[in-house]
């Protein structure tokens, strides 16, 4: 089964876009011609593989599978989301927990709690330990903070030589903070792409090397992403999947459904669905205008958020990611007293219950009024991860431009930084500074 987009249970909310709209949405991302062009290197990232950089991966890879026991990756929004999304969906959601023959892989720097980062050092007792910090500046805040802690626990337990052989820094290929200080201390660095924004980056070496010590295939996450590339680009029609998805989503926001709710019944796909709320709410909320990024983790949370979702205001819409594939080996088994009235599921599998209740829950939400699209992956593998991944990224695109906003910056990002610059000291923020405290 090939990878597939639904709308059959969505399309019926909403008067479709018209198709030379979408084209015209397609050939502005294609072609570059829309705002945020020096943006768009990942729209033919996978159709350019650089095989001396990807070698350059898996050698630090292997290095670091062969001498820690954990990777301590730093790094916050686009700089871990990705890559820990790969790794629990393809992996497992309890990837730390499990027995297996690659490192744990820890991630710091995406917050400013003490307790947090306190719990890291205690998680790291007694165990060799390798960095991955990754920031195109080095100057963001969150990530910056965790790596002066971090780099004096590796230099007080490996020494400063021994240190510069258990860090390596992914940042700007010449300039930044952060680049300095890896010139200056002789780490090993990876370039992230000017053209490439932090949320677009999972296929670039911020997401390949933590992914790659994980023990996952990514030649074969990038081929995912090749073949799904290859179709996206060139099909100019109401067939390719991402002109669907895009398309619908939009038309479902111009009719009032502002909230889009991910949604899977696999635990594994959690951080996916966390990755894909940046991606969309970074790239659409704007200039007033955005579709609110949400998600679900179904059926624990249709005994919590399922009553909303089902009889609450009608500004919802819902995309369901799901698999084709699944492990039927677990089965109810038959019990002889029959005390908690199953036994009519004996025999049948586990997954076979999952997917009846995902049937059964998409069936209700549309009759609750709620429209619902489902992308379907065959499985859990490198290859599927690389197809969804770029699949989203391209519609996240089209849909921007749909929108009428610049998909690839984040002017509002920066509001918050500068108030947390003024308050905490920052030089060159002391006006700013009482004037906030003033009303603080």
């Amino acid at each position: 089964m090939a990878f597939t987009v639904n709308v059959k249970n969505a399309s019926g909310f909403a008067p479709a876009l018209a198709e030379r709209e979408v084209l015209a949405a397609h050939e502005t991302l294609v072609n570059g011609t829309g705002r945020g062009n020096d943006f768009l290197g990942w729209v033919r990232l996978p159709l350019q593989n650089n095989e001396e950089e990807l070698a350059r991966i898996e050698a630090a890879a292997a290095k670091i599978r062969s001498n820690s026991q954990v990777l301590l990756v730093i790094g916050i929004g686009g700089s871990y989301l990705g890559a820990r999304a790969a790794i629990e969906f393809v992996r497992s959601p309890n990837y730390n927990l499990v027995v297996k023959d690659s490192p744990q892989v820890i991630f710091a720097g995406n917050t400013l709690s003490a307790w947090q980062t306190a719990e890291i050092f205690d998680m790291l007792e007694g165990k060799d330990v390798s960095v991955n910090v990754i920031s195109k500046s080095g100057t963001t805040t969150e990530p910056a903070v965790a790596f002066r802690l971090f780099r004096e626990y590796m230099e007080k337990k490996y020494g400063v030589e021994g240190a510069k052989e258990r860090i390596y820094a992914t940042t700007d290929k010449a300039k930044g903070a952060l680049k300095s200080l890896a010139d200056a201390n002789g780490y090993p660095c990876f370039v992230i792409p000017d053209d490439v924004g932090g949320r677009f980056s999972v296929l670039t070496p911020v997401g390949l090397l933590p992914i790659a010590v994980a023990g996952i295939d990514i030649r074969q996450m990038l081929a995912g992403a090749k073949s799904m590339a290859e179709k996206l680009i060139h099909d100019k029609s109401m067939h390719n999947p991402a002109w669907v998805y895009a398309a619908t989503r939009n038309a479902l926001y111009r009719k009032g459904y502002t909230t889009e709710i991910f949604a899977s019944y696999e635990p594994r796909v959690r951080y996916t669905a966390e990755w894909w709320k940046q991606l969309y709410g970074e790239s659409e909320g704007k200039e007033g205008k955005g579709i609110f990024p949400a998600s679900v983790e179904l059926t624990a949370d249709l005994h919590s958020m399922g009553q909303y979702i089902q009889e609450g205001e009608r500004f919802l819409m819902e995309t369901v990611v799901g698999f084709a594939e699944a492990d039927e080996t677990l089965q109810v088994p038959f019990a002889l007293k029959n005390e908690d009235g199953l036994n009519f599921l004996a025999g049948h599998a586990v997954s076979e219950l999952n997917n009846m209740a995902e049937a059964g829950t998409i069936l209700a939400h549309m009759d609750g009024g709620v429209p619902v699209m489902e992308v379907t992956v065959d499985n859990a593998s490198a290859y599927c991860f690389g197809e969804l991944v770029y699949f989203f990224e391209f519609a996240c695109g089209l849909s921007g431009y749909l929108l009428g906003v610049n998909p690839f910056d984040q002017p509002g990002v920066e509001a918050y930084k500068q108030n947390m610059y003024a308050l905490i000291g920052k030089p060159g923020f002391e006006d700013r500074r009482a004037e906030l405290e003033k009303r603080l």
